[in-house]
């Protein structure tokens, strides 16, 4: 039995997770300088070298995880899962294998699992940074993770 969703308020200032695999490294920092004004609103974090390289070229403050192949998309994946990420920009790369897929896939379905917004071209970035709710507190729904584990812990 499904339980019922609890609602969540982001709230103005976001937590928003910056990822890009190699190929879209370059991409994602004219993306970061282009939105260098909207950004620096918000709380950044990201992989290893990818916030490396915005901190360093773009001047935004970005926390560092792991590199994505080293556990830096699980540890955003946690992040999300521990209500601590609202937003995610992964600029993905359609057109290279990347040895680290199934954690990239791990990520894409723990932010489906949370309603978390993600972009994941600069396309959709765009739209998602540049909507009226960037500025505002937004109420979604998700599971309540608490309430799910202990069911599952009686299920099984």
């Amino acid at each position: 039995m499904a339980e019922e969703p609890v609602t969540q308020t982001i709230g103005k200032q976001k937590n928003i997770a910056l990822i890009a695999h190699d190929g879209m490294k370059k991409e994602m920092l004219e993306w970061c300088g282009w939105n260098k004004s909207l950004l620096q609103k918000h709380f950044l974090c990201g992989t290893g070298t990818t916030a490396a390289m915005i901190s360093s070229k773009i001047g935004l403050p970005v926390r560092a995880y792991h590199s994505g192949p080293l556990g830096g998309d699980q540890q955003i994946g946690a992040k999300i899962a521990e209500g601590a990420i609202d937003l995610v920009v992964f600029f993905s790369d359609p057109l290279s294998a990347q040895p680290h897929d199934p954690d990239v896939k791990a990520l894409l379905r723990i932010a489906g699992v949370y309603d978390i917004p993600i972009a994941t071209n600069r396309a959709s970035a765009d739209f998602m940074i540049t909507s009226p709710l960037m500025d505002n507190e937004y109420n979604h729904r998700t599971i309540h993770f608490k309430r799910a584990t202990r069911d599952f812990k009686i299920r099984h």
